[in-house]
Order: structure tokens, then sequence, then C-alpha cells
């Protein structure tokens, strides 16, 4: 575009000078010039079947400068929008679990792994866990679940998830199955827990979701749902 304007400016100063062929021509008012993308217009002169502009007028409608240097006139022209435009660097897309993910997906497996083994242990040698214990174990899964849920940024990461999630409610099933067979008796057999479906499945999950985390790929874990 810019090009083209220049072009335009080179052919239509010759009205800034003078004209000369052995005797003066005579301008005539003839149409308008207007330039795509803008606004406003200049008036044409006619000159021996020829259109001219002044240099001034081209100036301001293409809000470009004049210089001048010794015998040259300099007409600079703003650049135009494709030369303004910067190319958006290149983007990729990230795949597999990011670091960020996989440190608080640890974490809260880590959590659910010492809430699971204190009632096994509780039933096993028949020593109660303390359900101010066991509430302060579910605080703090459902708080690395939710700093797991904020971490997620990749595909991998928001698939693997609801592995998180899912364990979570398994192990919170087993807490409170474990405190309600307490309330009803002072007793409970070490065997409760012991290779029961559910406790396999909150053990098959967590091996799951670790080897994955050493991929850093996810892979669906049927174990967790």
């Amino acid at each position: 575009m810019n090009m083209r304007i220049a072009a335009i400016a080179i052919l239509l100063t010759a009205l800034s000078m003078p004209m000369a062929n052995g005797r003066a021509q005579t301008a005539q008012k003839g149409s308008t010039l207007t330039i795509a993308g803008h606004p406003g217009e200049a008036q044409l002169l006619q000159v021996n079947g020829k259109s001219y502009v002044e240099i001034e007028t081209l100036a301001r409608l293409t809000q470009g400068t004049l210089s001048f240097k010794a015998n040259q006139t300099i007409l600079t022209l703003p650049p135009s929008d494709r030369e303004l435009q910067v190319p958006a660097p290149a983007t990729h897309a990230v795949s597999g679990l990011s670091r960020a993910f996989i440190q608080a997906g640890i974490e809260e497996m880590s959590v659910i792994r010492e809430w699971r083994t204190g009632i096994v242990d509780a039933v096993r040698n028949n020593s109660p866990a303390s359900e101010d214990w066991i509430a302060k174990q579910h605080s703090l899964a459902d708080k690395n679940l939710a700093l797991a849920s904020a971490a997620a940024s990749t595909d991998d990461d928001r698939s693997a998830y609801p592995l998180l999630s899912a364990e979570f409610n398994n192990m919170q099933n087993l807490s409170e199955l474990y405190l309600a067979i307490r309330k009803q008796a002072a007793f409970i057999s070490p065997d409760t827990f012991h290779n029961t479906p559910l406790e396999d499945q909150i053990l098959s999950c967590a091996r799951g979701f670790v080897s994955m985390t050493e991929s850093r790929v996810f892979q669906e874990q049927p174990a967790c749902h």
C-alpha cells in the first residue's frame, strides 16, 4: 500500500516545481483524489491531459511528513497496518502431567495413605482413632484435593483429577464406615477392613496414580472408580 502511495507521490510532485517547456502551462481543476484507507480527498489539477496534486495535500491525506534536503523533497509515509502487525509467537500445546499437578497429587495420596493406615492400625490394635484426628485428616485431604484442582493446567491433568477425587471419596466412605461400626460396637474385628473390596480399591487406585506420575502421562485407572 505504501509503495503505491509513494509512487503516486513521485509522479504528482511535478506540480510543486515550475513547469516549463518553452512556455507556461495552464492548470485546470479536474476531479478529486481519494486514497483507500485514508479519510479526505484532494483536488486534481489537469495539465495537458495529465493529473497532478499538490505534494502538501498528498502528505496530509496519507498522514505523512514532508522534509527537504538540498534539492530533494522527501515524503515519509506512516507504516501500514500490515507492517505494524507483529506475528504472535507460536504456541505449543502442553501435553502430559504438569509438575505442579503431580506434586499436588502425590501430597493428596500421602494424606489419604496416612488416613487409611491410621484407621486400619486402630482396628488391628483395638485402639480407636479419635474423631478429631479423622476430621483433621479429612480436612487436610479436602484441602489438597482443591490444590490439585487449581494446579491442573494440561489436558492430562484435567483427565487425572477425577482419579484423585474418586480416591478421596472412597477414603471418606471407609472412614465413615469405621466411625459407624465403632459407635455400634466396643470391639471391631481386626479383619473388618482387611482385603475388603473398598480397601483394595483405595490401595489399587493409589498404586495406579503413582505409576502414572512416573510416566507423566495420563492413564485411566478403573480401580479408582
